[in-house]
C-alpha cells in the first residue's frame, strides 16, 4: 500500500472484511498535534471508514529545534543542555550517551564511583520513565487512578535528582568524566527506601491495570508488531523485546560497569494475547521497573568514596575522527554519531539515532483494519516523546 512520505496523493485505500471490500467514502480525520493520545506534537492523518482505520500517516515538523546543527557551534560541555531536551523524560540517558561518545574519542578514564552513579540515577530514570509510561498510557485508555499513583512515585525520583542535580526534568548531571555531583547518605537510604516501596507498590498496579479484564480486551492482541516487522524497521527497546525478542545492550553489549550486574531482560510472552501487542510491550515497562530496583541495590552494595570526576581538559579539542555510541535508553537504542575536526573546540558533525522515531514509522504498518479506540491504544503504547523525534 502506497504511503505518503514523498509528494502528491496517495491513491484512497480499500479494506478487506472477511471478503467484502468496504466501499464506502473514506473520512480524513486529523488526531492531534495537539491531541492527548499523541504523546506530544504528533499529527497523524487518519482515514477512516466509520470507525475502522484505512490509513494512517504520520506528520513530523511541530517542534524541531535543530540542535544537531545548532551542535555544531557550541563548545563539547556545552552540548549536554541540548541532548537533554531529546527524550525530556529521560534526560539521564541523553547526557550519558553523549558523554560517552566524547569520553570514547578523548580517551577518558571515568572513576569507578562515577560510573556506579550514572548506573544507579539512570536506573532510577528508566524507573521515572516508565511510571509515566505506565500512567499516560492508563489515561490513553480511560482511567485515570493509576495516572495519579504513578506520578506520586515519580516525585519521589525527582526530588532525589532535583537535590543533586538542581533541576527536575533537564538535569545537565551526567558531564563528560563524570558526574557534577555526588549523592550523600542520607540520598542513597531514601534510595533504599523507595526501592522497597515501589517493589509493593508495583504489585498493586498489576491487580490494578496489568490484569485488569477492562485494560486486557483493550490491549491483548491489539497492534500487533510482529518481530519480523521490529526487525525490518529496526525497532529496539520495550517495542522489540515485547515481540519476543531478548536483546538490551545492557547485557548484549555492556557499556559502563553493567557487565558486573545480575539481572534478567524481560520479553513479551504472549501471556496475555499474543508477543508483539500492546499488552506485552505494556508488561515488559512493568517488568523492567523491577529490574532497575535489582541493579540499584547491587549499585548500593558496590559503592566506595572515590573521585566523581575524571582528567578531563578545561577546554576540549578532540582528535580528528568519527566515532558512533549506543546506549539502552528507556524506548530503545539511542545513538550518538560524532565527527571531530583536529583541534577544533566544537563537533564537526553530530547526529542522533532516535528510536522513537523508529518505532512512529511503523504505525503506518499497523494501523489498517484497527478500531479508531484501537489505535489509540497502538500510539500509546509504542511510548513515544516528539523532542526526541522531531530534533
Amino acid at each position: 500500500m502506497q504511503t505518503r512520505w514523498d509528494i502528491g496523493e496517495p491513491e484512497k485505500p480499500t479494506i478487506n472484511a472477511d471478503t467484502e471490500q468496504m466501499k464506502s467514502e473514506l473520512l480524513v480525520l486529523n488526531m492531534g498535534p495537539q491531541h492527548p493520545a499523541t504523546h506530544g506534537v504528533l499529527r497523524i492523518e487518519i482515514w477512516t471508514d466509520s470507525e475502522i482505520v484505512a490509513h494512517a500517516i504520520p506528520h513530523l515538523g511541530y517542534l524541531h529545534r535543530c540542535m544537531e546543527k545548532h551542535s555544531e557551534n557550541i563548545d563539547f560541555r556545552g552540548v549536554i543542555p541540548y541532548v537533554d531536551r531529546l527524550d525530556y523524560l529521560a534526560s539521564m540517558y541523553m547526557e550519558w550517551g553523549y558523554a560517552l561518545t566524547v569520553e570514547k574519542m578523548l580517551g577518558t578514564e571515568v572513576p569507578r564511583r562515577a560510573e556506579l552513579l550514572r548506573i544507579l540515577t539512570g536506573e532510577l530514570q528508566r524507573i521515572g520513565s516508565h511510571l509515566m509510561a505506565f500512567g499516560t498510557y492508563a489515561l490513553d485508555l480511560g482511567a485515570f487512578s493509576p495516572f495519579l499513583y504513578a506520578f506520586d512515585y515519580r516525585e519521589r525520583i525527582l526530588r532525589l535528582f532535583e537535590e543533586v542535580s538542581g533541576a527536575r526534568l533537564l538535569y545537565n548531571y551526567i558531564w563528560i568524566g563524570g558526574v557534577w555531583n555526588d549523592w550523600t547518605d542520607e540520598q542513597l537510604e531514601r534510595v533504599k527506601t523507595f526501592c522497597d516501596d515501589m517493589e509493593e507498590e508495583a504489585k498493586k498496579y498489576h491487580e490494578l491495570v496489568s490484569m485488569n479484564k477492562i485494560f486486557v480486551e483493550r490491549t491483548a492482541n491489539v497492534g500487533v508488531m510482529s518481530l519480523q516487522d521490529c526487525l525490518d524497521f529496526g525497532a529496539t527497546g520495550p517495542v522489540l523485546r515485547g515481540a519476543g525478542y531478548k536483546w538490551d545492550l545492557r547485557k548484549n553489549k555492556p557499556y559502563s560497569l553493567y557487565s558486573e550486574f545480575d539481572f534478567d531482560v524481560p520479553v513479551g510472552t504472549g501471556e496475555q494475547g499474543v508477543p508483539g501487542d500492546c499488552w506485552n510491550r505494556y508488561i515488559v515497562r512493568m517488568k523492567e521497573v523491577i529490574e532497575s530496583i535489582k541493579i540499584i541495590r547491587q549499585v548500593m552494595d558496590k559503592l566506595e568514596p572515590g573521585s566523581i570526576m575524571g582528567k578531563v581538559p578545561k577546554i576540549i579539542k578532540l582528535p580528528k575522527g568519527e566515532v558512533y555510541v549506543r546506549t539502552e535508553a528507556p524506548r530503545g537504542e539511542i545513538g550518538f554519531h560524532m565527527v571531530a575536526e583536529q583541534d577544533q573546540k566544537t563537533p564537526y558533525r553530530l547526529k542522533v539515532k532516535s528510536p522513537c522515531f523508529t518505532h512512529i514509522s511503523m504505525l503506518p504498518r499497523v494501523a489498517p483494519g484497527q478500531m479508531i479506540a484501537d489505535f489509540v491504544a497502538t500510539v500509546g503504547s509504542i511510548d513515544i516523546v516528539l523532542g526526541e523525534v522531531d530534533r
